[in-house]
This record gives C-alpha cells, structure tokens and sequence, in this order.
C-alpha cells in the first residue's frame, strides 16, 4: 500500500506537488498585497465570528419574555462566574437565570445565543422552555409568525 518507491518519478505527484506550490505562493503574494494596501483581513476574514442578526427571530423574543432578567445580587444561590465569558459577576449585573436548568449567565452573554435560534442551554443543552409551558410557547410562536392568518376560514 501507499506510493511506490520511486513516486517522485511519477508525473502526476510532481505536477500535483508544483501545482500546490504556485498556489501557495500566489495566496501569499495577493496576502502580502492586501496587507501592503491597508486590507489585511480582506482574503482571511475571522471564521469564527459571526455577525449578530439585524433583528431577532420571533423565538428569541419570546424566549426573552419567558425568561427573567434579574441583578446579580437578587439571587439567592449565587454561582461564581459565567460560564460563557469567565468573568466573574458583580452586584449590579443583569442575568438571566433558566428556569429548567437553573443555570445563570449574564444578558449580554446569552442573548446573542438566543438570537442565532438556539433554544437550548449552552451549557447542558436543557431547552429553554419548561415542559409545562411548552405548549402555550408554541401557540404564542404560531400566532407571532403570521401564519395562523393564512389558514383561517
């Protein structure tokens, strides 16, 4: 298995080796071009980032309703840090405490999750949405997206 000994005499690996070279080169050529003219993110931008939604989803503003934003310092059972950021929290932040889950995050850290139509804890992956509101959760969500209007007689 694998290359025979004399693989580089092969025609197709030495063109496919070259090939893969000039490509490289010319990525790091139109690079450098880019970095030179004052765009060095242009050809590379952060995949990891993603632009927050203009607005959010219907489901995100109905799990925002469902779910309590407090101070930090009004809970009882005061966890040490948030798991999303690390940082840890102080008296005066606004959180969100999960109803299912109990876990505690602060709002500037768990909405934008919410906003990308996770319905689920980012920690334990517990839905957002209590069994015994779940339905009504769902009749608000038919109702909000519009399409009730459609099927009525």
């Amino acid at each position: 298995m694998g290359f025979p000994v004399d693989y580089s005499e092969l025609l197709v690996p030495k063109l496919l080796l070259h090939t893969l070279c000039a490509l490289n080169f010319a990525k790091k050529l139109a690079s450098s071009l880019f970095r030179f003219l004052g765009l060095p993110h242009f050809l590379e931008p952060d995949i990891a980032w993603q632009p927050r939604p203009e607005c959010p989803s219907v489901s995100a503003v109905l799990i925002r309703e469902l779910l309590p934003v407090v101070k930090f310092s009004d809970l009882v059972d005061q966890p040490e840090s948030c798991t999303v950021c690390l940082h840890q929290f102080d008296g005066d932040d606004e959180i969100r405490y999960l109803i299912n889950c109990h876990h505690v995050f602060h709002r500037s850290c768990i909405d934008p999750w919410m906003d990308h139509d996770h319905w689920t804890c980012p920690l334990c992956r517990t839905q957002f949405i209590p069994d015994d509101l779940q339905d009504g959760f769902n009749e608000e969500l038919w109702f909000a997206s519009g399409i009730s209007d459609f099927y009525r007689a």
